[in-house]
Parts: structure tokens; C-alpha cells; sequence
């Protein structure tokens, strides 16, 4: 056996399993190594399935993504040293975006925090939690636990028909139409009790649910045998997300990347932004008002060659910047990509050009989203 099969064996035997592996696989699903993980990448064909979470619903499965509590008293005060937001105004059952910051300004990792009746539940990128997870144990105060929920699932249903799938389905105090984007609450589902958020990483409308893993495949089935959905793989989330404008942790950012270049200024709270208190903060802060030296832009690009993570971008002779995030987007029927470039050249309708394969690719800045977010916000019809 060569070295390398014995790599790649040895890299398979180490890898997790989903609480929906076995249904995956019932169902046709090509799984992949991702995140630590075993999951699946397609059922039946990536465009196919995107193009179906863009018409329909989706049901993604994201149980490696990590689900964290905090709690005990000064459980908002210990988290906003952490992170750059403003967790005093955040109401009960409203979500946020965030960031896990390093000293430096850097991004550990980018989350949605929520305010719970006894605590913050954190959602955090499953490539991650581990290393989210010591570091803020780490820094946490002795009265602050955090808790991991190993035992809970994730499934995220995404697309125009997700609330009508749902909602047959979705029991308790209040009707699931109660729920705006970025707002969640508790419901019953399948018998349990399921925290359900209006959210997700597709652009589209749709919810995600956390329920005891033991019950994830009966929710899957449930979901399934509904005309509107269908299961999709990690490619078409990838495609959908790119499509989004959405920045994908470990391509997008890093910890070399900070919030300003990212295009996340808006994760740093206007109270923070008057304060500080959080790490990085006075980086960030200069950056933010300053301005900084580079940026992350979308970019549309001619043909149908696409331009992946690594390809470097060049205003004529010029090196100005490199792509983070590429592919073809199903929606649009040409290639775009995400890329870090010099802010001398990330303006809207700036020509630069790709090198891919030893050819240059002509390519414009363009604004993201690439495609509109769908969402359903509070106050919408």
C-alpha cells in the first residue's frame, strides 16, 4: 500500500460521523471529508440540487457546526470582552453575527450569538469550535460556564418554500410566521422540544433547528416526505453562499484577516465602536476609521472558466490581490469569485484580471450579494 493510500485511510478512520450518516448514505449522498467530518457533498448533482433550494427547499444537514451556551452570572459582560458586540441590547430570541477576535484584531472565527432566557447560545464553524471553545473557556471568568451540545443536531431548511414545509409541522406558543429573519424561539417538532432560529448561509429564507440528535432522522424523514424539500449537499450550500456574498471561514477569513478588510464593519457594534473593550480593538477601530489598505470584493468574471481560492488578481502587470472564494453560480450562468485586493482597485467596475492555468481571465468588481437576499425581516408582508 502506498504512502499516500494509507494517509488518506488513516485520515477517513479519524473523521467523525453525523447523526444523519446512515440516512445520508440511504439516500445517495457522496460524503466527503469536511470539517473533521464525514459529509455529504451532493445527492444528485449540485446544480440540480441548487437550483432547487433557490425554487424550493433544501434540508441541509450542519450538525458539525458547534452549539455552545453560556451561562452564570456576568455571562454578558465576560462574552463582550470576547466579542465585538452589543449583547446588552440584544432582546430574548434575537440573533446576531459576530466574532471571535484574536489580541491582534484577527478573526478566530466568525458565529451568530443569541440571547436565551438563562444565557447566550453561540453557533460556531465546525472546523473551529474545538479551538473556540478552549480559547474562551480559557478566558471566561470561574462564575461563566460554557457548555457544548454534543448531543443536538442541526438542520437547516433553506429556500422561498421552507416555511410552508415547516410550518405543518411547527407546534407551541406562538406560530412559526411569528418568527422574522435573525429572530428565534422555542417550538415543538416530532414530539421534542426544538429551538428554531429564522436564519441560514444561503441568502434564501429559511430556518435552522437544533433538536436532541437522536431525533434527527425522524425529522429529516418528516421533512423529506413533503413535496417542497428535498436533501442537499455541501456543494450546492457552497455555491448558494457564494451567490450570497457570504464569506466562508478558512477561505474568506482567517486569522490573518480582520473585520474592516473582510467588509464586516458592521459586526462591531456602535456602542463598541465607542468603547472598545474587545480584543483587537484599537486596530480595528483605526482601521475603521482609516480605512484599510485592502479589501474584500465580488467579482463577475467573462466565460465560463472559474477562478479558484489561491488564483492572484492583477491590474494590468500589476499583482494586486487573490481570490478566496470562486466558482460558477448556477443563478447568474458565469463565474464569480471573492478576493482580497488593494484598495486602489476595489471600487465597483473596476477591470482587473485572473490568472488561471497560466491565462488571464478578464474579471469586474461588482457589489455583493451577487444574487439578492430573500430574506423575511420583521415588519415584511
Amino acid at each position: 500500500m502506498s504512502g499516500m493510500q494509507m494517509s488518506v485511510d488513516a485520515e477517513l478512520d479519524t473523521l467523525r460521523k453525523l447523526p444523519l450518516d446512515a440516512w445520508h448514505r440511504a439516500n445517495g449522498a457522496r460524503m466527503v471529508p469536511f470539517a473533521g467530518y464525514e459529509m455529504p457533498i451532493q445527492y444528485k448533482g449540485i446544480l440540480a440540487e441548487h437550483e432547487w433550494t433557490r425554487s424550493h427547499a433544501g434540508l441541509f444537514d450542519v450538525s458539525h457546526m458547534g452549539q455552545l451556551f453560556v451561562h452564570g452570572d456576568g455571562a454578558e459582560v465576560a462574552l463582550e470582552a470576547l466579542l465585538p458586540a452589543d449583547l446588552g441590547a440584544l432582546e430574548l430570541g434575537a440573533l446576531r453575527y459576530s466574532l471571535l477576535l484574536a489580541e491582534d484584531g484577527g478573526i478566530l472565527d466568525d458565529l451568530i450569538v443569541s440571547r436565551h432566557q438563562q444565557g447566550f447560545c453561540l453557533v460556531v464553524n465546525g472546523a473551529t469550535k474545538h479551538s473556540d471553545i478552549a480559547h474562551m473557556r480559557e478566558r471566561l471568568p470561574a462564575d461563566v460556564t460554557l457548555d457544548h451540545f454534543e448531543e443536538r443536531a442541526l438542520i437547516a431548511l433553506q429556500g422561498p418554500e421552507a416555511f410552508a414545509a415547516l410550518d405543518r409541522h411547527a407546534g407551541g406558543q406562538w406560530p412559526l410566521s411569528a418568527l422574522s429573519f435573525m429572530r428565534g424561539g422555542p417550538f415543538e417538532l416530532i414530539g421534542v422540544d426544538a429551538w428554531i432560529t429564522r436564519s441560514g448561509y444561503t441568502g434564501e429564507d429559511g430556518f435552522e433547528i437544533s433538536l436532541p440528535a437522536s431525533r434527527a432522522e425522524e425529522l429529516a424523514e418528516l421533512l423529506c416526505v413533503e413535496p417542497e424539500v428535498e436533501p442537499i449537499g455541501l456543494g450546492a450550500r457552497d455555491s448558494l453562499r457564494l451567490e450570497a456574498g457570504l464569506p466562508l471561514y478558512g477561505h474568506d477569513l482567517t486569522p490573518e484577516t480582520d473585520p474592516i478588510s473582510a467588509g464586516l464593519g458592521f459586526a462591531i457594534s456602535k456602542k463598541r465602536r465607542e468603547t472598545g473593550g474587545f480584543p483587537g480593538a484599537e486596530r480595528v477601530l483605526k482601521l475603521l476609521a482609516n480605512g484599510s489598505p485592502i479589501r474584500r470584493v465580488g467579482l463577475s468574471l467573462e466565460g465560463r472558466m472559474a477562478a479558484r481560492e489561491g488564483a492572484e488578481v492583477f491590474a494590468g502587470d500589476e499583482r494586486v490581490g487573490t481570490v478566496t472564494s470562486g466558482g460558477f453560480a448556477p443563478t447568474l450562468g458565469h463565474p464569480i469569485a471573492m478576493a482580497y485586493v488593494d484598495a486602489a482597485h476595489a471600487s465597483d467596475g473596476t477591470a482587473l484580471e485572473l490568472e488561471v492555468r497560466g491565462k488571464r481571465l478578464a474579471a469586474t468588481v461588482v457589489p455583493m450579494p451577487f444574487v439578492p437576499h430573500r430574506y423575511i425581516r420583521k415588519g415584511a408582508a
